[in-house]
This record gives structure tokens, C-alpha cells and sequence, in this order.
């Protein structure tokens, strides 16, 4: 979106100019027709976003759970519903969120802590890396984020093989959202659990990031920014390897270091 703004310089105005924002707008996920939760976006890849969402909730786990998706613009509120295969196991007030899920937090809304916490099982991870490859993913990140750079408001995951090599990126208003996406792109393409690949992310590492990452069989987390308490605490329990302060050269290690070869 081009707006026009007042420039401001050692506190003095300095013309106006136009200027980029990213764009944010609601999406309603719907289940066989049953409105489940309303995610404040980045506009695109909606099918995604929604197949995703449904990983991290547990209500699907392969592309042969889902008989279709059906995905409707909207000026104000976009919708995506989802059909199931077997539509009868599923129970919507389990899922149901309470209120919106903001561009910053994906499971507001919540009844619970036990709807929060889902309990998905340790995939094994296949893979191991080498320091030196971690170090180029914050480089490789960045260089593939182009709203990014013309914006500066945007969060992004991508997915990394072994050898660093960019398979798939997002970009989001929500770094939640951007992470559903390129899960859901992996579950609509069959290629989930993702336990070959490298999760790099361009902020920090919350609970829900984590478990979204687990959910989609993720062992191994990169961030450039810090991870949380609880962060840790699943990463340990789960078997993640979890790696946070990702520079060019260093990096702190929380769990699962038996995981980078050095």
C-alpha cells in the first residue's frame, strides 16, 4: 500500500514523500463451513495459510485429510473453508478461537492452556548441519525477503536443506502466519513431516513457533532473534534442536547440539 508521509530530520520536517506499508486485512478460517478463527494477514498464499493453520491445530496431519479448500476474496474480510475427508471426526469447539488472532500472536483466542499446548509426536530428525552453513542463513534470508526490504514490516520463515539450500520462503505481516503458509505449502504439496529441513526464522522463537515446527515435523530451528522460556522447554522435551542469536559468526544453542557437526 503507497501512502504519503511527513518527513521528519534532527527534528525538523523535511518535505513529504510516498512511502510503502505492507498490507494487513482479516482472513476468516473456516472448517466445513464453522468459522474457527479470524487471522489479521499479509494478503496472498491464503490456502496455505489456512492448510497450515490446521497442521499447527492438529485437525489435519496429511493432504489426504483434506477433500478441498475453498477460498473466497473479500474487500473487507477474506474466507477459506476447509472440507475434510472424514468430516464426522471433527469437533469445532475444540478449535474455535474466542477472539481474532492478531498479526502478532496465532493462538489468542485460546479457551485454554490445554487448547494452547497440542500434543504432537517427536518426529525424528534426519538430518545434522554444519556451522558454517548456519551462519549463511540469516544472509540467505534476508536476500529472499522482498517486501522486506521495500517495507521494513514483514516477518519471514523459510525452509533450508542440510547444504543450505533455499527450498521455500514467506513472507508475513506475522511471523505465525508466514510460518503456516510454508507449512501449509508442504502439506498441499505431500511432502510433510519436514524432518530433512532447516527452519530459519527473522525474528525470535515463541512457544507457538516452536510447536508449529514440531507439528510439521521440524527438527531443527534457526532465528536471528532470542527464543522464549517456554521456547526451550518444548525444544528439550521434544528432541528440537534450537539455535537463536544467529549471526555470521556465532550462535547460542539451546537444545539438541548433537545436531550440529563442528
Amino acid at each position: 500500500m503507497n501512502v504519503e508521509i511527513l518527513r521528519f530530520e534532527d527534528g525538523q520536517p523535511a518535505g513529504t514523500r510516498p512511502d510503502e506499508v505492507p498490507e494487513e486485512s482479516p482472513l476468516e478460517i473456516r472448517v466445513e463451513g464453522k468459522p474457527l478463527a479470524i487471522a489479521m494477514r499479509s494478503p496472498g498464499h491464503d490456502d496455505e495459510l489456512a492448510a497450515g493453520w490446521l497442521v499447527s491445530e492438529g485437525i489435519v496431519r496429511t493432504k489426504d485429510d483434506i477433500a478441498d479448500i475453498v477460498a473466497q476474496p473479500g474487500d473487507e474480510t477474506a474466507m477459506v473453508d476447509v472440507m475434510l475427508k472424514s468430516p464426522a471426526a471433527f469437533d469445532a469447539a475444540q478449535h474455535r478461537r474466542a477472539v481474532l488472532s492478531n498479526s502478532s500472536c496465532g493462538i489468542c483466542g485460546t479457551a485454554g492452556v490445554a487448547q494452547a499446548i497440542r500434543d504432537f509426536p517427536a518426529h525424528a530428525c534426519s538430518v545434522s548441519v554444519q556451522p558454517a552453513v548456519l551462519h549463511t542463513l540469516p544472509g540467505r534470508l534476508t536476500e529472499n525477503q522482498p517486501v522486506f526490504r521495500r517495507t521494513g514490516g514483514l516477518h519471514a520463515c523459510a525452509l533450508f536443506s542440510a547444504t543450505g539450500e533455499l527450498l521455500a520462503i514467506r513472507e508475513d505481516i506475522g511471523r505465525h502466519n508466514a510460518l503456516d503458509k510454508l507449512i501449509g505449502r508442504a502439506l498441499l504439496d505431500g511432502r510433510l513431516p519436514l524432518s530433512a529441513h532447516i527452519l530459519m526464522l527473522s525474528g525470535r522463537v515463541s512457544f507457538e513457533m516452536s510447536q508449529k515446527a514440531l507439528a510439521a515435523g521440524i527438527g531443527i530451528i534457526a532465528a536471528i532473534g532470542a527464543p522464549s522460556s517456554l521456547a526451550v522447554e518444548l525444544a528439550k522435551s521434544s528432541g528440537q534442536t534450537l539455535v537463536a542469536f544467529l549471526k555470521q559468526h556465532s550462535f547460542n544453542c539451546y537444545s539438541g547440539a548433537h545436531r550440529i557437526i563442528g
